[in-house]
């Protein structure tokens, strides 16, 4: 990771936060993009402030955002190093006004994240994590934490699950991970902070059965990693990126490489 200095990026997640805040404290309006889901204007400003800082300070690293996706793979599929990002990730939590919403940037090299940075506007909370510089948490005052996974097993088993995106399938599965840890502890977050809470040791694991894209997981996945954690496909493989597709399937985020995938084909079969 040469030349990036992460001072600046962390200074651009939190100027797009500032953009996002001007709108989530007035009676804006949410609109659907093609594929239903929700759009406001406070994505497309962290967009572009987002875009236009990344560019000038350094032109020669393109930019695959969700607000400006139209990339074609013949286009990116010789790619070495790009930005990924989610100007708004968790726009249901934004339109809920819970606060659970946060500016995803990561630096993608070689089909995988090798820097991340999570800011979450409405706490003023920042978190980030490089191969070099490991996993860090800034919050409200200042205070800089460094994180690690969770080192101590306890007599609960913590999962962090999504808020606005229950499954049938996770339902399923708990029942069975219930039968192999036995307490099983569970918590909701939105958007990445669901991957904030394995980093810093709050949660074992973080389940998702479910579609999301690659803007959704790689600057979680740079923390989690850098927090000493690992996030896998059901396969059990190291969670990739810029594919042709760039839907995600399911995979795990956990402090370990010991979790076992669900068996999809069997939950599926019993429902």
């Amino acid at each position: 990771m040469l030349n990036i200095d992460i001072q600046k990026v962390i200074e651009i997640a939190k100027e797009a936060g500032q953009e996002i805040l001007k709108i989530y404290h007035t009676d804006f309006s949410v609109q659907k993009k093609e594929d239903d889901s929700p759009l406001t204007a406070a994505d497309q400003a962290s967009h572009q402030v987002i875009s236009k800082e990344l560019s000038a300070l350094y032109p020669d690293i393109p930019i695959l955002s969700e607000e400006g996706k139209d990339i074609l793979y013949k286009e990116r599929i010789n790619w070495k190093r790009f930005w990924l990002v989610d100007p708004l990730d968790g726009t249901k939590e934004f339109i809920n006004r819970n606060g659970e919403f946060t500016v995803n940037i990561a630096l993608i090299e070689n089909g995988y994240p090798v820097l991340g940075v999570i800011y979450v506007p409405e706490f003023d909370i920042l978190y980030y994590g490089t191969q070099q510089d490991g996993a860090l948490k800034i919050n409200q005052n200042g205070d800089v934490e460094k994180l690690k996974v969770k080192q101590v097993e306890s007599d609960s088993f913590t999962i962090v699950e999504s808020r606005s995106h229950p499954s049938k399938e996770l339902e399923e599965w708990m029942k069975e991970i219930k039968k192999k840890y036995g307490n099983i502890e569970r918590v909701k977050r939105g958007s990445s902070l669901k991957f904030c809470a394995v980093a810093e040791g709050l949660a074992d694991l973080y389940p998702r059965l479910g579609p999301t894209m690659e803007w959704d997981t790689a600057a979680g996945q740079a923390i989690v990693e850098a927090a000493g954690g690992c996030v896998v496909t059901l396969e059990g493989k190291r969670l990739s990126y810029n594919k042709e597709s760039l839907k995600n399937g399911g995979f795990l985020v956990s402090k370990n490489s010991d979790v076992q995938a669900p068996n999809l084909s069997t939950i599926q079969s019993s429902n």
